[in-house]
């Protein structure tokens, strides 16, 4: 099967599916797509998600005031609805046209954007209970003196599984409905990942000195291989490797992790170039920068996810673009550590895919993609002194098809299309902040702070429900995060 462009005629584009017969091929509608002709565009769909192409029968049919699909870059369609079948999408259609399908249950939003969940593409995801713990401090000194003490005296299982719910639950009530986690007992975070039904990839963290969790290196790379054999066949958990740094983890531990992440094709995660101090340090060490070691072993490639990446010049963009490894750019984070800025425009313009992420609540202090979006648009604008830089169909491209392509799963998530997995979150844009409404994609990016997301779906099951979890018990989360608050920074009450 596959998608053709029918638009040669200048009239709206139509989405068919080819199905090859034994007279060539018989095309078959779907659903408009576009409202205008969009030369060039060639649409594809996942080849593992069949749809029945006379459907009439749905689990789900969306009425929102707008669709956001992503794809085409800077599309809005108005008076469309989206159907979704088996936990994937399976129209996208006119609203006069969605009246011929049979729904279980069927939903008006007006005033609301329909557009994918987000996705987080890198984070710490129970540090949310340090979110706070000591800010105004420099990387190393906030790392070192601070954060690493914490986490020596309170991390262990039950710390990490309230700490990551508690990050999924803010990050499902702002619009995010896939995130990547590195941090210690990546099974808890499984765990929490697993009750809460969104979709994630664990990266297991890997270092050279010991830990709650781990002995050493071989201990932490054999826990999380046995962890993934545990979940391979989750379809909602893909687990990695997440190598913390070239300056805790050595080159042997380097290689070795390159070795199995080529042998069983999964992906890498690490933080690299994060602060200009690290890669002087690296190069008077090494005599060489830390993407050029990590190139030099074949640990670099579209596997790989580099993350802030601060500290480039045009040999590191070039050799990122040859290698097709992906960025994710931490905006926030970044600048409350001033740890410097990613060009993000200069890796575009070689073809560098980058995505967004919110790194820990502890140094940013919040996990929300809406708040990385408009930062990556102002930040890119002012970093390329340019302000058509980085306009706003780039920075929701980054933050949903990016972080996609960046954990490999571009096929089933990132945008809104007919066989994609049905990810998707609708944004209430009636609200005083989001008025008047010139333009639905504008307002996500450069007015929406996250509150405005009232429904969220994840392969179709829904998690949010007009501002409400639906599989998490909120209150009794809260209760749980006060008494590990009260565990970390007792209350003084000798007074």
């Amino acid at each position: 099967m596959f998608l053709k462009n029918f638009a040669d005629n200048g009239g709206p584009l139509r989405l068919y599916f080819g199905a090859a017969g034994g007279n060539g091929h018989r095309d078959v509608p779907i659903g408009d797509f576009l409202p205008t002709k969009h030369p060039g565009f060639t649409a594809t769909r996942p080849s593992n998600a069949p749809m029945s192409t006379t459907q009439t029968t749905v689990d789900t049919l969306l009425h929102p005031e707008w669709i956001v699909p992503v794809l085409p870059r800077a599309t809005v369609l108005s008076n469309h609805s989206l159907a979704i079948t088996e936990g994937r999408i399976s129209h996208i259609l006119p609203r006069a046209d969605a009246a011929g399908l049979t729904p279980a249950q069927q939903l008006d939003l007006p005033g609301h954007a329909l557009m994918p969940g987000l996705v987080n593409a890198h984070g710490h995801a129970a540090m949310s209970l340090l979110r706070g713990y000591a800010d105004d401090l420099p990387l190393m000194p906030w790392l070192e003196q601070h954060i690493w003490p914490a986490e020596g005296t309170h991390v262990g299982p039950e710390f990490v599984r309230d700490g990551t719910a508690l990050a999924i639950a803010e990050m499902l009530r702002a619009g995010t409905t896939t995130f990547s986690d590195m941090y210690f007992f990546p099974d808890a975070a499984a765990g929490a990942a697993i009750t809460a039904g969104i979709r994630c990839q664990i990266v297991f963290p890997i270092l050279d000195f010991p830990t709650a969790w781990a002995r050493d290196a071989d201990d932490y790379i054999s826990k999380g291989l046995r962890l993934r054999d545990e979940l391979k066949h989750h379809e909602l958990i893909t687990i990695g490797f997440g190598p913390h740094a070239p300056y805790t983890v050595s080159p042997d531990t380097l290689q070795k992790v390159a070795t199995y992440a080529a042998e069983l094709d999964v992906p890498v995660q690490i933080h690299l170039h994060e602060t200009a101090a690290e890669v002087l340090a690296a190069v008077e060490e090494h005599g060489e920068r830390p993407l050029d070691s990590l190139n030099a072993i074949g640990l670099l490639g579209p596997r790989t996810q580099c993350v802030h990446m601060t500290d480039l010049g045009d040999q590191d963009i070039a050799a990122l673009a040859a290698s097709g490894a992906h960025v994710v750019h931490c905006p926030q984070s970044n600048m409350k550590l001033a740890s410097g800025t990613c060009p993000v425009s200069k890796l575009l313009a070689r073809g560098v895919n980058v995505a967004l992420g919110t790194d820990s609540a502890a140094s940013n202090n919040d996990l929300n993609l809406f708040a990385e979006m408009q930062s990556a648009a102002l930040l890119g604008k002012l970093t390329a002194a340019d302000a058509a830089a980085l306009p706003a169909a780039d920075a929701l491209y980054m933050a949903t098809m990016g972080g996609a392509r960046a954990l490999g799963l571009e096929q089933e998530i990132g945008s809104l299309e007919p066989g994609k997995q049905a990810d998707i979150i609708a944004v209430d844009l009636s609200g005083p902040e989001c008025q008047p409404l010139y333009n639905p994609l504008s307002q996500l990016v450069y007015a929406c702070n996250g509150s405005q997301v009232s429904h969220s779906w994840v392969a179709g099951t829904q998690l949010l429900e007009n501002r409400r979890l639906t599989r998490l018990d909120l209150k009794d989360l809260l209760q749980r995060t006060s008494a590990w608050q009260e565990k970390i920074n007792p209350t003084d009450t000798s007074s």
